[in-house]
């Protein structure tokens, strides 16, 4: 289950991306948005970020400098993290695959 703190930093990502550029054409031109590489590799890193901080965090209890719930908290948060981005990576090759079995 996700944390009220990731799922509220989805919505706001989520709000800025429509910002930027996630609307319609105006006057017969295209709006320039993220590219969709550009959005995984942003994905991607925000997964490494949450993975790196829950090692920290698990680092820091080991060394007694860090609360238990604190540690379960980050890999709670690095857990939903994976389980999204592997639900964004299915769905992607299930798109790919649909296209290629459409006629031409």
């Amino acid at each position: 289950m996700a944390s009220p703190t990731v799922a509220a930093n989805a919505y706001a990502n989520l709000a800025k991306m429509m910002e930027r550029g996630g609307g319609a054409e105006k006057a017969g031109q295209a709006v320039a948005g993220p590219s969709f590489s550009a959005l995984l590799k942003d994905s991607v890193g925000s997964v490494l970020e949450a993975g790196k901080k829950s090692d920290a965090q698990t680092m820091a209890m080991t060394s007694g400098k860090a609360n238990v719930m604190d540690v379960v908290t980050a890999v709670a948060d690095t857990d939903v993290a994976v389980s999204t981005l592997v639900s964004v990576r299915d769905r992607v090759i299930q798109a790919y695959e649909d296209i290629m079995k459409m006629p031409i």
